[in-house]
Order: structure tokens, then C-alpha cells, then sequence
């Protein structure tokens, strides 16, 4: 029997999941790797790290389900999206740590370029923002010795980290990245499907960096490295967020999801026409079957569970991040407290790369329980605020909200997000649709599978939270949550 394996590079951690023909998850592993945070602001992974992670979980993973490579039909790679890494094409190393989607070290030259942002957002759907690869490249080309010479030369690869691992399981034979990557560089015209020379001038980054960009259900060319995946087909590659919505079988105009993973990503499908936000929700492709430009509105929330890991490993109220729930049911509510999780600005719908952190409400009385039902909130506070936004766009408000992701598991929040919002909070049987999402992308494009509509029959049954709308301490709680976000917003105002 066949199996599908995922690779799923996240920001945290770097999993492998084998699935089988009906969607469910045969043997799953994960390896954390470190964080780095040179100053404030900024934040850095050791691109041989987020290699050696990813492939360590591959051997783990085939060994627990096990398999051997050759027992695979395909391999699907979804990664963390905007996270920059660039390379030497002839020893492939990387001339600087990879600068990951939240580092905030370029605040300043995005803001100096901001009269270019009705112009970047008519071509890459995008707001101007630290956030997103094109600033963070050059940065690198502008402070690290040697790096613009050698990109003069046509000697550097960028890649965001589906590349970077595509890269080192060929060889080096393949520079490559799908479309749903390539739309969060803010180099890519996805009006016009194409690396915009007038994009790459703003940024000073010289073409011959880019990848081939290609789609992201499609066979391109067999792992040759002795890895545990040798000449295994890779044919699967999306963006997480773009994965998870793929994942959720979200192919109709319409059709919505949020993931809460490190952050929280909303994605509603529009369909084939580009159109422009009003609410600063940004415009993004995702993955197509039929190999054809298909868009969605997206929400981006910087800290969602990494709020969780906050708690963790800076307030060290728990020990392990399963732990969270259990702190947080120990209270009724969180009695006043609201925390606004901003720690690396504040994303959708209000992209401040200047709003800090912020934790209001405390009294004597105020325990653990109430700071972990408060960071929990927060994750809910934040999607309502989205899907509010989103709402006001599309004109058409959400009848229900599919998730996914890790902390989707939690039913105390997931309880409280159906509650907050008024709609149904509706849960697949496997959460990691992030990973699922690929190795559909990877099946379809093999013919383990014939259709999304095979894949729709096999699905096991949803699990979902019903509403209870109208509460009053949910009502005060979100005008709360307004006042301190805007608090938030206005902290850094007065300092010299």
C-alpha cells in the first residue's frame, strides 16, 4: 500500500506526517528547533537547522510508521511563507541566518516607501510591511558583506523555505517555488503572474535571485539526495496558510478557514478575479488544480499560539503548552484581564508594526488562571476582528468558521471563539490540514487520488461548537479588547 508524506516546516518546529489513502494520519513527528532573537524586534533561524529538523523528523517518522521511500507515491512540502533565506548557488550555504515573517527589523524602510504601497498593492495584492520577503532580502544585500556583489554576479539564490528545502533535496538541481510562496514576497505580480521587474528595482534585488515559479499541484522532479526520501517524487507545494485551505477542502468562492497555529490565518476563497480589500486585508493566490490564477482575502495575526509559548517560556506559568488549557479552566473567566498579544506589532486588520504588548485589568486578587484565560481570549479577540473586517468586504458575513492547526484542539477556546463570533466553529476530524493540505496537492498531482470530490467521501465527520451568542461578559470582554488594542497602539507615542 501506498502512503502520502508531508513535509510541514513551521516556525516553531519542523514536522513529518505520513497519511494514508483515506486522509488520516498513519505516523507523525516533530522536532523543535532554536529560536533566535539577535535584538528586539528581530528574529533568526539557522537555515541548516530548519534542514536538519525537517529531515530528522523524515527518518523518525518513516521508522514509526514503518515504511521506506519507495513505499511513498509523493511528497508534499508546505512551509512557513514570508521567512527569507538567501544562498550561495555555488556552495550552497547561506550567507545569513533566515529572517523569519515576524522579525521587524525593516519597519523603518517599509515606512520610507509607503507612497509606493497603492502601487505594490495594484501588483502583489499586499500592504506594505516588515511582514512580508522583498525588504527583508534587502536587508540582507545591504548589510551583509559581500552580498550585493555576489548577487550582481548572479551567485545568490533567494528562496522562502519551501526552496531552501527543495533546493538541498535536489542537489541543488532545483530553485524553485510555487505560486502561493511567491505571492508573499511582494516581488510577485499575481495579476500578472510574474517576478515584477519594477517590484524588484524599488527593492534593489537583482532577478537572477528568484526562483522558477510553478504550481502548486504538479510533479517537479524526484528527491536525489540519500536523505530517507531518495527518488521519492516531489509534487506538492503551497504556503502553509494556502496548504491549510486546500487542506479544508475550501475550492469554492466562498469557502473560509483560519488556522491557529504560531499565528492565526483567516482565508476566505474569491475565486478567479483579483479584487482589492477596503478593511487592509491583503490579497493572496492560492493553490489551483485547474492552473489558473485563484485568489483569497487574508487575514494575518502575527501571535496566536505563540502567545502560548509566551506563557511558557517567559512567564513560565506552565511547564508544557498542553498545560494552557487546564490554567485557563481552573478560573470561570478571565475576570477583567486582557492581554493584547503584540509582541511583534499587530497584523490584520491594523498592520502597526509599532503596537507593543500589553496586559490590563490586573487586581489583587488576579491569579495564573485569569492571565492564561486572557492569552487564550486574546487568540478569539483577535479572528473576531478579521472576520469583522472580512465581513464589511465581501459583504457577505460568515455563516460558519472551519478550522484548524494546534490550538484548534482546545475546546475552551474553541467554545469561546463560536461564542464570540455567533456562528458555528466546525473542526475536521484531522486538524493538521496544514499538512494535509499537501500531501492532497501531492496525491492529485501523482493520481493517488482522482478528485477533491474522492477526498470529500473519504473525510471522517466534523466536530462543532455550537453558539451561544449574546452573552454579556462576552459582549464587555470585546469592548475591552478595543480599547486595549487601541492602548496598544498608542503606547509607543511620546517616547523619545
Amino acid at each position: 500500500m501506498a502512503y502520502i508524506l508531508s513535509l510541514d516546516q513551521g516556525t516553531t518546529s519542523s514536522r513529518s506526517i505520513v497519511f494514508g489513502k483515506d486522509g488520516n494520519i498513519v505516523a507523525q513527528a516533530q522536532r523543535e528547533f532554536q529560536q533566535i532573537y539577535p535584538r528586539g524586534g528581530w528574529v533568526e533561524h539557522d537555515p541548516f537547522d530548519i534542514l536538519a529538523s525537517q529531515m530528522s523528523s523524515v527518518v523518525e517518522v518513516l521508522g514509526k510508521a514503518g515504511i521506506r521511500a519507495r513505499d511513498l507515491a509523493a511528497v508534499g512540502i508546505t512551509n512557513q511563507r514570508e521567512t527569507t533565506i538567501v544562498w550561495d548557488r555555488e556552495t550552497g550555504k547561506p550567507v545569513y541566518n533566515a529572517i523569519v515573517w515576524q522579525d521587524r527589523r525593516t519597519a523603518e524602510r517599509c515606512h520610507q516607501i509607503k507612497d509606493s504601497e497603492e502601487t505594490v498593492r495594484q501588483k502583489t495584492g499586499l500592504l506594505i510591511d516588515p511582514y512580508f520577503s522583498s525588504s527583508k532580502i534587502a536587508w540582507i544585500l545591504e548589510n551583509v558583506s559581500g552580498a550585493r556583489q555576489k548577487a550582481e554576479a548572479g551567485k545568490l539564490a533567494f528562496g522562502t523555505v519551501d526552496s531552501w528545502l527543495i533546493w538541498n533535496l535536489t542537489s541543488g538541481k532545483k530553485h524553485i517555488t510555487d505560486r502561493t510562496n511567491a505571492s508573499r514576497t511582494m516581488l510577485y505580480n499575481i495579476v500578472e503572474d510574474r517576478w515584477d521587474p519594477d517590484l524588484l528595482k524599488l527593492f534593489g534585488i537583482p532577478e537572477s535571485m528568484m526562483p522558477e515559479v510553478v504550481w502548486s499541484s504538479e510533479k517537479i522532479g524526484h528527491v536525489t539526495t540519500s536523505l530517507g526520501l531518495e527518488a521519492t517524487e516531489i509534487a506538492g507545494i503551497a504556503g502553509d496558510q494556502q496548504s491549510a485551505l486546500f487542506g479544508q477542502l475550501c475550492i469554492r468562492p466562498g469557502d473560509a478557514k483560519n488556522t491557529y497555529g504560531t499565528g492565526c490565518f483567516l482565508l476566505q476563497n474569491i475565486g478567479t478575479q483579483f479584487v482589492l480589500s477596503e478593511k487592509r486585508l491583503i490579497t493572496t493566490l492560492i493553490c489551483s488544480l485547474d492552473k489558473k490564477l485563484e485568489y483569497a482575502l487574508e487575514g494575518s495575526i502575527f501571535i496566536g499560539g505563540a502567545v502560548v509559548q509566551w506563557l511558557r517560556d517567559s512567564l513560565q506559568l506552565i511547564r508544557r503548552s498542553s498545560e494552557v488549557n487546564q490554567l485557563a479552566a481552573s478560573v470561570e473567566d478571565s475576570d477583567g484581564v486582557v492581554l493584547v498579544p503584540a509582541f511583534v506589532g499587530l497584523g490584520a486588520p491594523y498592520w502597526d508594526p509599532y503596537a507593543a504588548g500589553l496586559m490590563i485589568g490586573l487586581r489583587r486578587g488576579t491569579k495564573p488562571g485569569h492571565i492564561a484565560r486572557a492569552a487564550e481570549e486574546s487568540i478569539a479577540f483577535q479572528v473576531a476582528d478579521v472576520i469583522e473586517a472580512m465581513d464589511a468586504d465581501t459583504k457577505c458575513p460568515f455563516k460558519e468558521l472551519r478550522v484548524d492547526g494546534g490550538a484548534s484542539v482546545d475546546d475552551l477556546l474553541m467554545q469561546f471563539q463560536a461564542d464570540l463570533l455567533g456562528v458555528p466553529v466546525i473542526r475536521p476530524a484531522v486538524s493538521e490540514t496544514t499538512a494535509l493540505g499537501a500531501a492532497y496537492l501531492a496525491g492529485l498531482a501523482v493520481g493517488y487520488w482522482s478528485s477533491p470530490e474522492e477526498i470529500r467521501k473519504l473525510r471522517a465527520a466534523d466536530t462543532r461548537y455550537e453558539p451561544h451568542p449574546g452573552q454579556p461578559k462576552i459582549i464587555a470582554g470585546r469592548a475591552r479588547w478595543k480599547r486595549a488594542v487601541e492602548r496598544s497602539r498608542n503606547w509607543h507615542e511620546g517616547d523619545e
